[in-house]
């Protein structure tokens, strides 16, 4: 029999192979043949009598589990085939717990070792009880609310329910175990100072240019993380990422660089599936790219070219899931990426790139190549050849146009990102747009000079006053 997930071939027994039998143990169960090739043809064992005796024992002393061990002949040959069930305790050999996973035995440590012992208790980690936490002093009724308008809206859960109280609530979320005890999930959900329980629930978002060397500066969003994915949006639209102005109709809009729905299907994806055991989820903005990371590895046998596929939703944290879903915020049919993909082509972006990287996940999106050129839309009729040029620009295009001529692109590229980031400084304004550090001053005195900007307070310390 040629070696498998489920098989391995030995020409000898060494007590070393007993890692291999507790591998199968932890896993789907295999068989372990001694006296074979790798292919699986028999090679004869020499001492097959006293194996057959000592075998067994072996295996209950060292690993505490029964195992078929028979004597097989094939072509003439005689071999031991083991044959290994699959147990629902976890099995340790010499205190180390072995896992069969594909062709090979890996020793369990960190996140897989926490994730197997919840498993074999039939656990997941969020349901995990935090027995000194009350709802008194740790669950933050504002953020209740927050939950339960959106669930109304969203028609998942009943009218009526806005009335219940917070022991209600949580209980019908199974939030709140049979003994009474908080679990973690209501914590990071609804918690009132959730960094109290777990250690780096924070979500950074951090600005560089082009690598990790260049950081211009960050922000760290903490709190609950039903209510999270607002901050760090309110955030993004300050400081981080561009708004043009536009009008459908009469109605002026102001849409992201990057569509909305993409950004938060991203953001509640990290929030849903992190491990929170791990470090914090980060978020960094460069000038072409966006990239959201965030720690914990995707289920065996799911591979992360199945991301960008039609795929099943397979949770590491499934209360957090369903409060999400109720929510509205994310759907349970795994079209969260498909939601991302839709967006971003609406406005000309490719396809997100997903990978693994350092014990994560990381999911990466293109900003548009010119953030100066964006374009307002005037009407829903953008791109339409029967528009004047004048028409397609915005009212800050036009103002710009008349002041700056028809050349404006640098001004205006200087001034949204003033805009963006009132803060910032005239060496960081120039890294961001790549455009010389004395062309930006020359930019920024003319912007003064036609009532666009003022500054206020000192140079090190002061900000930006954007005035159009």
């Amino acid at each position: 029999m040629e070696e498998t997930h489920i098989v391995e071939n030995k020409t000898i027994w060494k007590d070393e192979w007993l890692e291999w039998i507790c591998g199968f143990a932890n896993a789907q169960g295999g068989i372990l043949n001694v006296g074979t090739a790798d292919d699986g043809t028999p090679v004869g064992l020499a001492d097959i009598k006293s194996l057959l005796e000592k075998l067994p024992n072996k295996i209950i002393n060292k690993l505490g589990i029964v195992s078929d061990v028979n004597k097989r002949t094939l072509n003439g040959n005689d071999y031991i085939e083991i044959a290994v069930h699959p147990s629902n305790v976890a099995i340790t050999l010499d205190g180390v717990i072995y896992y069969r996973s594909g062709a090979t035995n890996q020793t369990l440590r960190g996140e897989a070792l926490e994730r197997f012992l919840l498993s074999k208790m039939g656990m997941h980690w969020d349901e995990m009880e935090i027995p000194n936490a009350t709802i008194e002093k740790d669950i933050d009724r504002e953020a209740i609310d927050y939950f339960l308008k959106k669930a109304i809206e969203e028609e998942r859960l009943p009218n009526d329910s806005i009335n219940d109280d917070t022991q209600t609530v949580l209980k019908n979320l199974h939030l709140i175990s049979d003994d009474g005890n908080l679990r973690i999930a209501a914590i990071i959900l609804f918690g009132t100072h959730p960094e109290k329980y777990v250690r780096n629930i924070d979500f950074r978002i951090g600005r560089f240019i082009s690598d990790e060397s260049d950081l211009l500066f960050q922000d760290i969003i903490q709190g609950d993380i039903i209510r999270m994915a607002d901050r760090i949006m309110k955030v993004l639209r300050s400081k981080y990422l561009v708004s043009y102005i536009g009008y459908k109709g009469m109605k002026r809009t102001e849409p992201l660089e990057i569509p909305e729905a993409a950004l938060r299907e991203i953001i509640y994806n990290a929030l849903i599936h992190r491990l929170y055991t791990g470090t914090f989820v980060q978020m960094k903005v460069y000038n072409d790219r966006v990239s959201v990371w965030n720690e914990g590895t995707l289920p065996e046998g799911f591979p992360v070219e199945m991301l960008m596929q039609e795929h099943s939703s397979r949770q590491r944290n499934p209360l957090i899931a369903r409060v999400f879903f109720l929510a509205g915020f994310v759907e349970t049919w795994g079209r969260g990426i498909k939601k991302i993909r839709s967006s971003l082509q609406g406005v000309g972006l490719p396809d997100p790139v997903f990978e693994e990287n350092c014990g994560g996940v990381r999911v990466t999106i293109q900003r548009p190549r010119n953030i100066a050129n964006l374009g307002a839309v005037v009407g829903d009729d953008f791109g339409d050849d029967n528009l004047t040029d004048n028409q397609k620009l915005s009212a800050l295009d036009r103002q710009m146009k008349l002041d700056f001529g028809d050349d404006f692109g640098d001004e205006k590229q200087v001034y949204t990102v003033i805009l963006a980031s009132p803060e910032i400084s005239q060496p960081q304004i120039a890294a961001i747009t790549r455009i010389s550090a004395r062309t930006v001053s020359r930019i920024i005195n003319r912007l003064k000079s036609f009532g666009y900007i003022r500054r206020e307070g000192s140079d090190r310390k002061g900000s930006w006053i954007c005035l159009k």
